[in-house]
């Protein structure tokens, strides 16, 4: 497996189509992120909102109430919603993780401190609930208040589950559902709901945020193993330092010897790591064809979300859509 550095095209595109828009909602999230009483909250959520994300969540959601003909004003709410709960989450993995980069940036947990971190994310998760009630549309505040349940939900399962041996492929999948593809797929549905989309519409887009969301996050697996950190904005090694049994990994252990088993154990159950682990990690990854098995995983995800696309109006960003679920997956080749 090959990194690709590609240009972001489909993320260009979309971005140009969709400009007015995310500039309505940078604003929004600019003024609900002010503080009169309390100058840190605006500090920390622009350290961390102005630092070049690519606001692909909050994009889906706009794109998705484009597509089916949607004039406004209210997506521009729920988009920011998106982007303020998943700026929270950041914010909250940062210090869970004890990480010290995000977007190739040290973290807001370095510059200031965990309970700064904490404290933020909890005001941009109350933020968020403000702005998801402001459309008046009970099922998009039904959608994304569980989707912030399911998020919560998927990063306390991942405490237990990433550090344990037994974690199968169906309960990563359990924990990607919950920790990134929740908001891939609440973000699209909310965007159909709100534009007034038949059921089945609002079904096809929610099954292209979780395909989507499934193989953005099996991407961003493979790409702690073999993604330049320019590229991936954190140490490459990262989730192996972090005791985290991602995709690769589990496709290796499923395949280990003793002696393979014991290694993982080591470095990853008990957290006893010793220079030149990362690389005999690496190793046993190739011996395996690990990486090249959890690449064919998100190519059939990928493949998933643009079949769900095609129960929807044919459209220029139906299209963007599409090249964006290829986009996800050139990234690692």
């Amino acid at each position: 497996m090959t990194v690709q550095e590609n240009v972001r095209k489909p993320l260009d595109l979309l971005s140009d189509a969709l400009g007015a828009e995310m500039e309505a909602v940078n604003a929004l999230i600019r003024d609900r992120m002010a503080s009169r009483h309390a100058p840190r909250i605006p500090e920390v959520t622009a350290h961390l909102i102005e630092a070049g994300g690519k606001r692909l969540r909050p994009m889906l959601t706009l794109a998705a109430a484009k597509l089916l003909g949607y004039p406004g004003p209210h997506h521009i709410h729920l988009a920011a919603t998106v982007e303020f709960i998943h700026t929270a989450t950041l914010l909250h993995d940062d210090v869970v993780d004890e990480s010290r980069q995000r977007r190739g940036r040290p973290t807001a947990n370095l510059l200031w401190d965990n309970k700064s971190s904490v404290l933020v994310g909890d005001y941009l998760f109350a933020r968020s609930f403000q702005l998801m009630v402001e459309p008046g549309n009970m099922r998009t505040l039904e959608i994304l208040s569980n989707a912030s349940a399911t998020i919560a939900e998927g990063e306390v399962l991942q405490l237990t589950a990433a550090q344990d041996l037994a974690t199968d492929e169906a309960i990563y999948l359990q924990v990607v559902r919950g920790k990134t593809a929740a908001l891939f797929s609440a973000a699209t549905e909310v965007g159909g709901v709100i534009a007034g989309a038949s059921d089945d519409q609002v079904q096809a887009l929610f099954d292209y945020g979780d395909a989507l969301g499934i193989s953005f996050q099996i991407v961003d697996d493979l790409l702690d193993y073999g993604g330049a950190t320019e590229m991936i904005g954190k140490n490459v090694g990262d989730d192996f330092r972090e005791r985290k049994l991602t995709l690769p990994v589990i496709k290796a252990v499923a395949k280990a010897d003793a002696e393979e088993r014991a290694f993982w154990s080591r470095t990853i159950e008990a957290g006893d790591q010793r220079d030149g682990d990362l690389d005999h990690a690496l190793s046993l990854l190739a011996r395996h064809g690990a990486m090249e098995a959890a690449r064919r995983d998100a190519l059939a995800h990928a493949a998933r979300a643009k079949a769900a696309l095609t129960a929807l109006p044919a459209h220029p960003i139906r299209e963007m859509l599409s090249d964006l679920a290829d986009f996800v997956v050139s990234r690692v080749a």
